[in-house]
């Protein structure tokens, strides 16, 4: 395929994308030509297999310290407050808790768990036997 037509379908291709998110989402007429601009150039960029522009530091949603409270740990992707953060970066963002603790360059026993509710819970497991060893029938 010749430069000219690889470059017709990459327009054609950014119409349709942008006309597909103008029918969704609400954009002013200025905005237009820098969104087909940037759809276009994402486009031409993926063909060529050039990298992506250098995306700033993550930052947090709170700062790492602050997130940890004895009733709640605080999402640091969204800042949402949970007892328990496992379950939320499993559906949420397909994270597993190593590779949250990476991305954000936390140690490894940073908590996924409040500490009130860690000790409820082991309260709740002792109190029902848990972690005992079984008694040996006769």
């Amino acid at each position: 395929m010749s430069d000219d037509a690889l470059s017709s379908n990459y327009v054609e291709l950014a119409a349709d994308i942008v006309s597909a998110y103008v029918s969704n989402n609400s954009v002013s007429v200025a905005d237009l030509p820098v969104l087909i601009n940037e759809v276009h150039l994402a486009l031409t960029r993926v063909s060529s297999g050039a990298a992506a522009p250098a995306t700033e530091a993550l930052k947090p949603a709170v700062p790492p310290k602050k997130s940890i409270t004895p009733d709640y740990v605080v999402c640091l992707e969204d800042g949402k407050k949970f007892k328990s953060l496992k379950r939320h970066l499993r559906t949420q963002y397909n994270m597993s808790p190593e590779d949250y603790r990476e991305k954000w360059g936390l140690p490894p026993d940073y908590p996924m768990v409040a500490p009130n509710y860690a000790a409820a819970r082991s309260e709740l497991a002792k109190k029902m036997g848990l972690g005992q060893q079984r008694s040996k029938r006769a």
